[in-house]
C-alpha cells in the first residue's frame, strides 16, 4: 500500500472512531439520561440548583451543550493556530481525541441514585470540546491527502465511513438496550448499567480506532515554521498572533467569507431538522421511541450512499452545484414535513430522504471549504468552518422555537426553516468557485 493510500486510510478511521460519540451519547442515549440523575437530586420547589442557579432539570443537558458550544467558540481558533505552527499535528490530534475519549468512558459513573448530575455534565462538556478541537485538526489533514481533482472523493468516503462506524455502534448498543430493559422512564438498576455501559462504550470505541490514524497519519512541515530553527516561533504567543492576523486576511478571501455565509445559514437549519425530527415525531406524529430511533439508526447507513451518490455528481456537475441540489432536496423535505407527513411508514420515507442529502451536504461542504484555505492556515480555518457549524446552532433552534411558541404547529416549526436553505442557496449561487 502506498504512503498516501496509508494516510487516507487511517485519516478515514477517525471519522469511524468518533462519530460512536455523536450517535451512541450525543443523539440518542446521554440526554434523557442525564435528565434523570438530574431529577433524582431535585429539591423541594421541583427544580435542581447547580451554582445556586433554578433550573428544571430537563433542561439541564441543554444548558450543557449550550456550554460546551460557548467554549468551542473561543477554544477551537486557538487550537487551529497552535495545530498550523505544530510539527506535530498528529501529536496534537491523538492528544484531544483521546482526552475526549477518556471523559466520553468516565460517564460510566453518572448514577441515577447518586444524582451526580453535575459530574455527567461536566464529562460531557469536557467531551463535547475535545471532540470539536480533534476535528479541527482531523480536517486540517484533508488538504495534504488529497489533490483538488480528488478532494470531494475523499472527503466523502471519510463521511461514509463515519456513518458506518456510529451506526454499527449504534446498532449494537439498541439491541444490548432493548436486551436490558423497556424504556429509559423509571430506571431500575440493571436499566441503568446498561446505559452506563453503553455510554462508556463509545469512549472505547473512540479511542480504540484513534490508533489507527495515529499509526497511519504523519505531519508535514508547517508552513509557520521558522528555517534552522526546528521548533515554533514564539509559543503560543505567537500563535494567539498568527489567529488574529487570520480573522484580518480572511478579509481578503472575499469568496471564502461568501462560502462561509451561506454554510451557516443552510447548515444551521440542517443541524435543527437533524435534532428536532425526532421532537417533530413525538408531538406531531405521535410515534413511539422504538420507531424514533430505529429512524435514526436507518439515517446512520442510508447516508453513506448518500454521500457516495453526491460525490459522483459533483464529479459531473461541479461540487458548488451538487451542494445547491442537495439544498434544492433540502427545501423539499421541508414541504413534506409540512404537508404531507402523517403516518409512521411517511416519517420513514422521509427520514430516508434527509440520510441522503444530509451525506452529500456534510461532504461536499468539508472538500469545498478546503479548496479555498490559503496554505499553512488549514487548521485555523477549518477552526472558523467547525464553529459555523456549532457554534451558530442556536440560530434555526431559536427560529424554530419562535414559529412554535406563535403558531402551536410543529409542522409549521419545521417548514419556517426553508427559509435558511433559500438564503444559503442565494448566498451559494454568488460563490465563483466550482
Amino acid at each position: 500500500m502506498s504512503s498516501l493510500r496509508r494516510q487516507r486510510t487511517g485519516w478515514y478511521f477517525y471519522d469511524w472512531a468518533n462519530s460512536a460519540f455523536s450517535t451512541t451519547v450525543v443523539t440518542v442515549f446521554l440526554g434523557p439520561y442525564l435528565a434523570s440523575v438530574a431529577k433524582h437530586a431535585i429539591a423541594a420547589d421541583g427544580n435542581i440548583h447547580p451554582l445556586g442557579v433554578s433550573m428544571d432539570p430537563g433542561s439541564w443537558y441543554p444548558f450543557m451543550v449550550s456550554l460546551s458550544v460557548l467554549l468551542q467558540v473561543f477554544i477551537l481558533p486557538m487550537v487551529g493556530a497552535i495545530a498550523d505552527r505544530s510539527s506535530s499535528k498528529r501529536s496534537l490530534l491523538g492528544m484531544l481525541a483521546y482526552g475526549g475519549a477518556i471523559a466520553t468512558t468516565l460517564l460510566f459513573f453518572l448514577r441515577v441514585d447518586a444524582g451526580n448530575y453535575l459530574y455527567g455534565g461536566a464529562m460531557f462538556v469536557l467531551a463535547n470540546v475535545l471532540f470539536g478541537a480533534s476535528i479541527v485538526v482531523y480536517n486540517s489533514f484533508l488538504p495534504e491527502l488529497s489533490s483538488d481533482a480528488d478532494r470531494d472523493k475523499v472527503s466523502s468516503r471519510g463521511w461514509a465511513l463515519g456513518y458506518l462506524g456510529g451506526g454499527l455502534l449504534l446498532l449494537l448498543n439498541l439491541l444490548y438496550f432493548k436486551a436490558s430493559n423497556d424504556g429509559i422512564d423509571g430506571l431500575s438498576t440493571s436499566e441503568q448499567l446498561a446505559i452506563r455501559t453503553i455510554l462508556a462504550s463509545a469512549g472505547i470505541w473512540w479511542a480504540t480506532f484513534t490508533i489507527i490514524p495515529l499509526m497511519s497519519l504523519r505531519t508535514l512541515r508547517p508552513h509557520h515554521l521558522v528555517e534552522g530553527h526546528g521548533g515554533q516561533k514564539g509559543g503560543m504567543g505567537a500563535a494567539f498572533k498568527q489567529l488574529w492576523q487570520t480573522f484580518r486576511h480572511m478579509l481578503g478571501y472575499r469568496q471564502t467569507l461568501l462560502f462561509l455565509c451561506a454554510y451557516l445559514l443552510y447548515n444551521d437549519a440542517v443541524q435543527t431538522v437533524l435534532t428536532m425530527a425526532s421532537v417533530y415525531g413525538q408531538e406531531e406524529l405521535h410515534l413511539g421511541l422504538d420507531t424514533l430511533t430505529t429512524a435514526i439508526l436507518m439515517v446512520q447507513f442510508v447516508a453513506i450512499p448518500g454521500s457516495i451518490l453526491f460525490e459522483r455528481l459533483a464529479s459531473r456537475i461541479g461540487t458548488r452545484n451538487a451542494i445547491m441540489t442537495a439544498l434544492v432536496c433540502w427545501t423539499f423535505v421541508l414541504v413534506l414535513a409540512y404537508a404531507w407527513v402523517s403516518t409512521e411508514t411517511h416519517f420513514y420515507i422521509l427520514a430516508a430522504l434527509i440520510a441522503v442529502v444530509m451525506g452529500g451536504t456534510q461532504a461536499l461542504s468539508r472538500s469545498y471549504f478546503s479548496r479555498m484555505i490559503p496554505d499553512g492556515k488549514e487548521a485555523e480555518y477549518f477552526s472558523v468552518y467547525e464553529i459555523s457549524d456549532k457554534g451558530t446552532s442556536w440560530i434555526g433552534p431559536l427560529a424554530f422555537g419562535v414559529a412554535l411558541n406563535l403558531t402551536h404547529s410543529y409542522r409549521t416549526a419545521v417548514f419556517s426553516l426553508i427559509i435558511f436553505f433559500i438564503a444559503g442557496m442565494i448566498l451559494l449561487q454568488r460563490v465563483k468557485r466550482q
